[in-house]
């Protein structure tokens, strides 16, 4: 029913005791989201000691955030940097088939500057030529996750590349600061594969709790009801308050326990809302 991500704390680290909170909150699916704006490369010791914590938490992934990165990008125009952030997220699509989950969620922003539109496209469909037969091999599909201005990006990459292969993670969040999330989500309702569930006021990426914000979640869960998103399971992305300083307050156990009830929360809104569409 319900996956949260290990980093909502912070994404560096040793990830263990947030897996074992998570574990005790009772949850039994993660969505693997550290170093996921950086260019760390997972190693093979790392994935097994990763595996090894999943296996004694009893905890699944749902899907794992690949990371665009943060100097090496697969959308550069500039060969090095691309055949480099190439290598990244072929590191995510290998760790993700590793810890027996089927989607990675990747970031495409829009192209910075219209003139150098082609030589983003370009770059994006090598990249992709690449990415999509190691992705096949290992069984992974890629969810590129809607940010505040690539909506017409994301068009673009649904309309060259097969169902079987690409959809959308959608994120809320980011919807709603953007303004016309949920008129995005209903267009592609039917290539949505992968979601990360938080609210904010619309000013800021807060990542705040289920019905803590602004979002319309009576209609996203009438989307989603309607949309072709078949797994068990969805994504909470969620971040523990911070006071200045980045000092973290309240309770850890608590935190989870309310992420856990407002997820349920919607979980509930999107199953009567495919009983009664």
């Amino acid at each position: 029913m319900l996956a949260i991500n290990a980093d909502y704390i912070n994404s560096h680290g040793n990830p263990e005791p947030r897996l074992r909170q998570i574990a005790d909150a009772g949850f039994s699916q993660i969505h693997w989201c550290h170093h996921f704006g950086s260019d760390y490369l997972y190693s093979e010791d790392e994935i097994d000691q990763i595996a090894r914590w999943l296996r004694s938490y009893r905890l699944a992934v749902n899907d794992l955030h690949a990371s665009a990165g943060e100097h090496n990008h697969y959308y550069s125009e500039h060969e090095d940097i691309r055949l480099a952030g190439v290598a990244l997220v072929k590191n995510r699509i290998h760790m993700a088939n590793r810890l027996d989950t089927d989607v990675i969620v990747l970031h495409l922003p829009r192209p910075d500057k219209a003139d150098k539109s082609i030589a983003f496209w370009e770059a994006v469909h090598r990249s992709m030529d690449g990415l999509l037969h190691f992705a096949r091999e290992r069984g992974v599909r890629i969810a590129f996750e809607n940010l505040l201005s690539n909506h017409v990006t994301l068009h673009k990459v649904l309309a060259a590349y097969s169902p079987s292969d690409v959809g959308i993670c959608y994120d809320p969040g980011h919807g709603n600061m953007a303004g016309d999330g949920l008129d995005f989500a209903e267009a592609v309702k039917d290539r949505l594969i992968a979601f990360h569930l938080n609210d904010n006021d619309g000013t800021a990426d807060q990542h705040r709790l289920i019905f803590s914000g602004t979002v319309d979640w009576d209609r996203l869960a009438r989307i989603i009801a309607a949309s072709s998103y078949d797994k068990e399971y969805m994504t909470i992305e969620l971040r523990m308050p911070t006071e200045r300083g980045n000092i973290y307050t309240g309770d850890e156990a608590a935190f989870l326990a309310q992420a856990m009830a407002s997820g349920l929360k919607f979980h509930k809104m999107v199953a009567d809302a495919r009983l009664d569409p």
